[in-house]
C-alpha cells in the first residue's frame, strides 16, 4: 500500500502521459478532441478510474469509451513504459459529467437573469 500523496502524484504522471499520449500517438478518431479531466489511483495500485470529457459533450461519450476500450492495450502499455512501478495498476475510464453540468448550470442562470430582465422591463413599462 502505497502513501495517499503517492499515489496522487502516480494518477498526476499518468494524467500527463496519457494527455500526451491523446495528443501525439493515439490516432483514434474516436479519441480525438477527448481531454482527461482525473486520474484516481488507490493505495494498492490496483485501478486507476481515469476520467474523461470532450468538448462535443455527452452525446459522443460511449463513442469516446469504446475507442478507450479498444486501445486499452496500448495504453496501458505504453504508460508501463514511461511509468515506473513495480506494479501497474489496471485502467478504468469514465465520462466526466463536470463540465455537463457546468454548461446547465449556466444555462439556467442565463434563463434567470433574463427573466429577471424581462420582468424589470415589464414593470417599467407598467409604470411608464
Amino acid at each position: 500500500m502505497v502513501s495517499i500523496t503517492r499515489a496522487q502524484r502516480i494518477a498526476t504522471r499518468i494524467r500527463e502521459e496519457l494527455s500526451e499520449m491523446l495528443i501525439l500517438e493515439i490516432s483514434d478518431p474516436r479519441l480525438n478532441g477527448v481531454s482527461i479531466t482525473d486520474v484516481r489511483v488507490d493505495r494498492e495500485l490496483a485501478y486507476a478510474d481515469i476520467y474523461f470529457s470532450a468538448i462535443q459533450g455527452s452525446e459522443i461519450s460511449q463513442s469516446i469509451l469504446e475507442g478507450f476500450e479498444h486501445a486499452q492495450g496500448f495504453i496501458r502499455r505504453e504508460l508501463m513504459h514511461r511509468v515506473d512501478l513495480r506494479s501497474f495498476p489496471r485502467l478504468r475510464f469514465h465520462w466526466d459529467p463536470t463540465f455537463d453540468r457546468a454548461e446547465r448550470i449556466d444555462r439556467l442562470i442565463a434563463e434567470l437573469n433574463e427573466q429577471a430582465n424581462t420582468s424589470d422591463n415589464q414593470e417599467e413599462t407598467d409604470e411608464g
